[in-house]
């Protein structure tokens, strides 16, 4: 472990209006975690952790901590924060394995959700603790969404995903692999047989374009659908990719452990929408960043680029005259994804945004009757444990849904 985790748990104040918790998405009792750890209460503490976030030891690896937990803690303001991340994953993860989940015997009604990315698991791990049947539609091989087709073996291992599928069958959840609703299967299928609701956690997979001449070339690619599976991809020696977000430096970093020599990263302007920790960790790994140069067209030698003009705002207010051609092998578009609109297109009813998000009131409900939503589908892209947030709620409107309607 890189911080010994013992001593940082010794460093914790015990705030009686800790800071951490407010920093925490998930309100995650930082303070009791921490003091049941010191008294070697590791697996209540594991317990806790699991009951308040079911994907605690994911969100303990991938959680945007500078802006959260370690982000709000007092200590931080004139030296180092509590690392309450490091303690999160030892307890989550010696708890992983040895959790005995109590769920009713009794089934109550059957309950589908569509996506086993972090908000489908969280809802389905809700429901099944309180006594429903329920079902995971999922059209990838193995779960895990976002977490194990979006992030890098490198940053979060696939292992800790087939671990916690054990534990999730061990609670009698049903998961329907390669099963894609809106295809062959529709909504209305599942209400026609049987389920009381459905839960729409599908994420955001489709690739933003740039809506530039060069885009269908041979040597560009799309970031979302390279970090799916990169073994499949002959990049080259040189990549351009086009965005500085976070996916953008997981996909410099996974091209450079994948065979490229030099990886630039390229922003229109000064701003950096990658957190300062991912982008330090992307410059390690030998990944450079090019700033103000706004994207024209991309070639088969590379992406060609017209200069920014920014003023002392940081703001683009113009370009220079002339272009850059940059010779590149592969070019990777990695600025943003957004939903597909399959269940849209197929589910009377259901509507979305002009972005194609879901549309939901404030009990998470969709503008279809029992059809609930909840993570990246609802809001875009954001974080893991954002995700867990909302999909906490969305369980607990289904479950008053469901029973007012016995």
């Amino acid at each position: 472990m890189a911080i010994h985790i013992i001593d940082e748990a010794n460093r914790c104040l015990n705030c009686k209006k800790p800071r951490c918790m407010e920093g925490c998405p998930v309100h995650t009792p930082i303070p009791h975690i921490i003091q049941m750890f010191k008294e070697h209460q590791v697996m209540d503490a594991g317990k806790e952790l699991f009951q308040n976030n079911p994907m605690s030891v994911i969100c303990s690896i991938v959680c945007d901590h500078e802006q959260q937990c370690a982000g709000h803690c007092v200590l931080g303001k004139k030296g180092n924060p509590v690392h309450f991340s490091s303690i999160e994953n030892y307890i989550s993860d010696t708890y992983l394995d040895r959790m005995k989940i109590q769920v009713p015997e009794e089934k109550k009604k059957p309950v589908a959700v569509i996506g086993a990315g972090p908000a489908g698991l969280t809802v389905a791990i809700i429901l099944a603790q309180h006594g429903y049947k329920v079902t995971i539609f999922e059209q990838q091989d193995k779960i895990g969404g976002i977490t194990r087709y979006g992030i890098p073996e490198f940053r979060l291992p696939k292992s800790i995903l087939d671990r916690l599928e054990k534990q999730i069958l061990a609670m009698g959840i049903r998961i329907r692999p390669h099963t894609a609703i809106g295809t062959v299967l529709t909504i209305d299928d599942l209400f026609r047989d049987g389920y009381a609701s459905v839960f729409v956690g599908t994420g955001v997979w489709k690739a933003r374009n740039l809506g530039i001449p060069g885009e269908c070339l041979a040597n560009v690619h799309f970031g979302i659908d390279y970090l799916e599976n990169p073994s499949a991809y002959d990049l080259g020696e040189k990549v351009a990719i086009i965005g500085m977000g976070n996916a953008a430096m997981d996909v410099a970093r996974t091209a450079l452990r994948n065979g490229a020599l030099q990886v630039t990263l390229y922003a229109r302007g000064t701003h950096v929408a990658a957190n300062s920790h991912e982008m330090a960790y992307a410059e390690l790994d030998g990944a450079q960043f090019v700033f103000g140069k706004a994207i024209e067209r991309i070639t088969e030698t590379g992406p060609v680029f017209k200069t920014s003009i920014i003023d002392e705002n940081n703001k683009v207010v113009g370009y220079e005259e002339g272009e850059d051609q940059v010779e590149a092998d592969s070019t990777i578009i990695a600025i943003s994804q957004g939903p597909r609109n399959r269940l849209i297109r197929t589910t009377v009813g259901l509507e979305g945004s002009d972005k194609g998000l879901l549309i939901v009131d404030e009990n998470e409900m969709t503008t279809r009757e029992g059809v609930f939503a909840a993570g990246d589908v609802v809001h875009g892209s954001k974080t893991v444990v954002h995700a867990v947030e909302e999909a906490k709620k969305a369980a607990a409107a289904m479950i008053a849904y469901m029973e007012k309607e016995s």
